[in-house]
């Protein structure tokens, strides 16, 4: 995207005067019938054109919701029975354009076209009128020339969106430097009202070439994807391609040092990728055919083709901008506090700088001109600039440096709220566990059978697993199939969350679940329960196959602990949250596990509503988090105050209810998300302490009459770009000690990860 034109890219120091809208959540529902229009409007990058947008299009009948991009400057209008022509016109009264937005198309950032020798000539002229005034070199009427010319060249553009910002009842930094300036010429200070416009234009460029710095941390993502792929064609060859049009299921080849294009699966090759763009994992990652590739990879090692699974708009990495850019929108829980702190303030501030223009002759016995000069510095100081300019920049920041180590936040408020959290809950497995579950032993549990009933046995287990989506299921399926069974064919097929699956065959009722399902069907005799109990103690998950009441196979899945988690709970624990496991296993099961990994507490036999209960039980002592990777991980991944969903063998469900994204299933990510939360709850408050403090100090200057309008600017200014810089920090966020993954052998990945951020 290219960057404004000269003065038409305002920095986002403004008082926000229109009331902010809520963040947009997960939930919200549009009324039927509602359509949505994405426009790209170049000079919409701050809350001061967010305000006179609201305020233009906010009571517009039929206008159902704004959403704001302001990183990406684009606007998204939910509308009904609205043409797109009158809200073009809407937007057109504020001064400002706007374009269909094409999410396609690429448009690189183009260099600042501001006329730079514009701004260092009226620099010139107005210290040249400075000085003549101060030191009387000349006649009057020449400084007056000087100011009024230096002025000419940069401050017509401040006045014109002044003037529009006043018309739609905004006070913004343009409105109060507009009036200050209008003022200090009306009293004779040519030379003062030329410096302060010169400075102003100078800080908010240099403020704009700030705020570009937290633009490029998400906008370079766009880049991290080629443009084009070399795709097979029908005589054998290879031609490259935009990648927007490459089809699903294409043949790619992608060669040595090159980035891929699109996510697809690898056909041919065994390829080193590196991976950080989307995983954050800094080690290149061996793949073999059949291994998900990702967008914006680069491959290490040899040429290999791959098959393309899904198209340029919705690959993972578009679908991670695409997130990022709707979590910046968002408002956090202080960004609206100072939205509404400010759309006060100001009016307060500017009805105190009138106040004392009128009053402190009066009062004080000071010339009149004296009294208004005092109104009018006040009112450069009245804008909270660096105040709401504080929150947005500091949150994009955070934002940025998290996907780039591939934890992905829905939203600002989630990064900003995560430093609260007290106590986090884990499922177990494919969060704390491999995910990867293997069968370990099996037999039946009627007494010796010939090897056909035993192949029978296990061909009815097959069949039922491979129409689960469980884990455990999926360990039973592959152990068949590894030994040449084939399943048997079932139907009304009904899968249970946190039981089992149920199913008929030749008329009989089938079932296949763990001790809970079981008890549905069978009764549980003293010496099977003894059995059962056997297997737990050392861990393992049970499986009980079954037909109408009869318990008929006993299958034994062990999940082994992820090297990873026991160093995530440590770290957790350094931090100062307490740990939970919550799982539908059984409870000497799930305990064995809490221990290995050392976790503080852990409740099994859980259901999706159970582990709901304990999420809603442990919130009302404090903030919790909760941390799964399943369909029935999702109440409880709804109801936490932070929901954490792995990103790479995560199910559609979790990872849709989830606030943050573990994009490549490490639970130490965990540390490394309370760590930068803590960062930027720190950093705001920073700011805050920065701004309030500068605007407190100033206005005792103010009323005193020891500031300048030139001071006032500085000051205002000045604070902007130290709240600015402070904020920007968190882009070189890096992850502690103890939280960092330790060096590791290249591994060997065959895991699946398409589905993430369905």
């Amino acid at each position: 995207m290219t960057r404004s034109p000269a003065m038409t890219e305002r920095t986002c120091c403004s008082s926000c005067t229109a009331p902010a809208a809520p963040a947009a959540r997960k939930n919200d529902r549009l009324p039927p019938g509602t359509q949505s229009l994405r426009l790209h409007i170049e000079a919409m990058d701050c809350p001061t054109e967010e305000a006179l947008l609201r305020r233009a299009l906010g009571d517009t009948p039929g206008i159902e919701r704004l959403d704001f991009d302001l990183v990406n400057r684009v606007l998204t209008v939910h509308h009904r029975n609205v043409t797109v022509e009158a809200i073009e016109r809407r937007i057109a009264s504020t001064g400002m354009s706007a374009r269909r937005h094409d999410p396609a198309q690429r448009t690189p950032t183009a260099s600042s076209t501001e006329n730079w020798w514009k701004l260092g000539a009226a620099a010139m002229l107005a210290l040249a009128a400075e000085v003549s005034h101060w030191l009387e070199l000349a006649e009057p009427w020449l400084a007056a020339a000087l100011a009024l010319t230096a002025i000419a060249l940069v401050g017509l553009p401040t006045w014109k969106k002044g003037f529009i910002a006043l018309r739609h009842r905004t006070l913004n930094i343009n409105a109060l430097m507009s009036v200050a300036v209008t003022g200090a010429l009306l009293i004779g200070q040519w030379a003062e009202a030329a410096m302060v416009l010169v400075l102003f234009t100078l800080a908010e460029r240099i403020e704009a070439r700030s705020l570009g710095r937290a633009r490029n941390a998400i906008r370079e993502l766009l880049t991290l994807a080629p443009e084009s792929a070399s795709v097979r064609q029908a005589d054998g060859s290879f031609l490259s391609v935009a990648a927007s049009e490459v089809a699903v299921g294409s043949l790619v080849r992608v060669r040595p040092g090159e980035r891929l294009a699109l996510d697809g699966s690898v056909t041919e090759g065994h390829p080193a990728l590196d991976e950080s763009p989307i995983t954050g994992e800094s080690l290149p990652v061996d793949k073999a055919p059949g291994a998900t590739v990702f967008a914006g990879s680069v491959n290490q090692g040899s040429e290999f083709l791959y098959h393309t699974t899904r198209s340029a708009s919705d690959t993972t990495l578009a679908r991670i901008i695409h997130t990022v850019e709707q979590a910046q929108a968002s408002r956090a829980p202080t960004q609206r506090f100072i939205d509404r702190f400010a759309a006060v303030y100001t009016p307060a501030v500017f009805a105190v700088a009138l106040l004392v223009g009128l009053t402190w002759p009066w009062l004080f016995g000071i010339s009149w001109f004296d009294g208004i000069y005092r109104a009018l510095v006040l009112l450069v100081i009245a804008c909270p600039c660096a105040l709401v300019i504080s929150t947005p920049v500091t949150v994009v920041s955070g934002l940025a440096a998290a996907a780039r180590a591939g934890i992905l936040v829905k939203g600002g408020n989630f990064l900003e709220q995560g430093h609260r959290l007290v106590a986090i809950a884990f499922d177990k497995t494919g969060t704390l566990t491999q995910g990867r579950p293997s069968q370990r032993a099996w037999h039946p549990l009627e007494g010796a059978l010939d090897m056909i009933a035993r192949e029978r046995l296990r061909a009815l287990a097959a069949g039922l697993a491979g129409r689960s989506s469980h884990p455990v299921s999926a360990a039973l399926a592959r152990a068949a199939e590894a030994d040449g069974i084939t399943p048997l064919e079932v139907s009304d097929v009904r899968e249970l969350p946190g039981r089992g699956v149920v199913a008929s065959h030749d008329g009989r009722t089938l079932w296949l679940g763990n001790r809970r399902l079981m008890q549905q069907f069978a009764a549980l005799d003293e010496p099977l329960d003894a059995h059962l109990a056997e297997h737990e103690a050392r861990g393992e998950t049970l499986v009980i196959l079954g037909e109408e009441a009869r318990p008929l196979a006993l299958f034994a899945v062990g999940d082994p602990l992820r090297e990873e988690s026991r160093e995530a709970i440590e770290a957790l624990h350094r931090l100062g949250v307490t740990t939970l496991m919550l799982s539908g296993d059984t409870p000497a099961s799930v305990a064995a596990v809490a221990a290995q990994a050392g976790i503080d507490e852990a409740h099994g036999a859980l259901l999706p509503e159970d582990k709901l209960a304990m999420i809603e039980a442990r919130a009302q002592q404090g903030p919790v988090g909760m941390v799964g990777d399943g369909i029935n991980d999702a109440p409880a991944l709804a109801r936490a105050d932070i929901g954490f969903a792995m990103g790479a063998l995560g199910s559609d469900a979790a990872i849709e209810t989830a606030d943050v994204a573990l994009m490549d299933d490490d639970p130490r990510r965990l540390a490394d998300f309370l760590c930068l939360s803590r960062d930027t709850h720190r950093v705001l408050m920073q700011n805050i302490a920065i701004a309030l403090g500068l605007k407190a100090v100033f206005m005792v200057l103010a009323f005193t009459g020891h500031a300048t309008l030139w001071m006032a600017v500085f000051a205002d200014m000045g604070a902007s770009l130290i709240v600015v810089a402070n904020g920007l920090r968190l882009l070189r966020h890096g992850r502690r000690p103890g939280v960092d993954k330790p060096q590791r052998e290249l591994r060997h990945d065959e895991t699946t990860a398409g589905n993430t951020l369905h």
